[in-house]
């Protein structure tokens, strides 16, 4: 009896050992793009009124914890029965990424003065809900496609594995792409909450301690509008490259045509390109419906 325990808990031993060498090979594998996923919903999750900053971020990650229990188990059962599904779905969901980075860029030089940030104006309080709601739905919607991403990479990785490594592993990165990057984003929007406490507690103290803590105070509060605009960049950028990255990585084609270029460069261009064609689709079909409409 107490040997057969022993060789369960041997067992589950090994079983953790290879969860975590593969758990580590995965996160190398991801860490690029779980940066991207940083930038996104960084910028996703910037520009509401500062009392609805982390209300929102934990909506925001309630729904990107839905999304990876969606996503999951079809993963799973895609790879397991129906693995010519995964390519196709991957390219659907780096066509809504390619659009939305282009639609970004295209809003910032025909109306770059047409959306103020939620938290410096007054407004009426259901316009503000109205948008804050909207930018959720985005955010979420947007979570959900970089994590497709995360998670058939991450699959890929163990597909070779037993199950049971393959649900430990890809589970893990999943939670470490939610809390991780969430974690991440509440840090980056209260940063001038920080810088202002910095500076309280000067008060209390005297001499270079006192400068020091204000001084830091101050460099925090005033990088905060910075770090939001940086963000909202590499967070359009970060899109249009995931995007085009699922092109580059599984079209053949698409690959040879840009292999000459710096991956960077060929991802960025196949996002840019892949983006604008959707973007005139999307345009020509809703010009279509308001003329069949009327």
């Amino acid at each position: 009896m107490a040997t057969g325990f022993l060789a369960i808990l041997d067992d589950v031993a090994l079983l953790l050992d290879d969860v975590a060498v593969m758990s580590k090979v995965a996160a190398r594998k991801t860490a690029g793009l779980l940066g991207d996923d940083l930038a996104v919903n960084a910028e996703k999750a910037t520009g509401f009124h500062a009392s609805r900053e982390l209300p929102v971020i934990w909506v925001i990650t309630k729904g990107s914890f839905i999304n990876k229990l969606i996503i999951l188990p079809v993963a799973f059962l895609l790879s397991a029965y129906l693995p010519g599904l995964i390519v196709p779905i991957l390219l659907l969901g780096g066509a809504y990424l390619s659009y939305e980075g282009v639609e970004k860029v295209i809003h910032l030089f025909s109306k770059p003065h047409s959306e103020p940030v939620a938290a410096r104006e007054a407004g009426d309080k259901q316009e503000l809900l109205a948008r804050e709601a909207s930018k959720i739905k985005s955010a979420i919607r947007t979570d959900f496609i970089l994590s497709i991403e995360i998670i058939v990479i991450t699959l890929g990785i163990v597909l070779d594995s037993s199950i049971a490594i393959q649900i430990m592993v890809v589970s893990l990165i999943a939670l470490l792409a939610t809390v991780g990057v969430y974690g991440l984003v509440a840090l980056i929007v209260r940063m001038d909450d920080a810088g202002l406490h910095l500076i309280e507690q000067s008060a209390e103290q005297s001499g270079f301690r006192a400068k020091s803590l204000t001084m830091l105070g101050q460099i925090l509060v005033n990088s905060l509008p910075w770090v939001i605009r940086l963000l909202g960049i590499v967070g359009t950028i970060a899109m249009l490259l995931v995007g085009g990255g699922m092109y580059v990585h599984n079209i053949e084609l698409v690959h040879q045509l840009l292999h000459a270029l710096p991956l960077i460069v060929g991802e960025l261009l196949a996002g840019v390109v892949v983006g604008v064609i959707v973007f005139w689709l999307v345009k020509f079909f809703k010009m279509g419906r308001g003329v069949f409409g009327d």
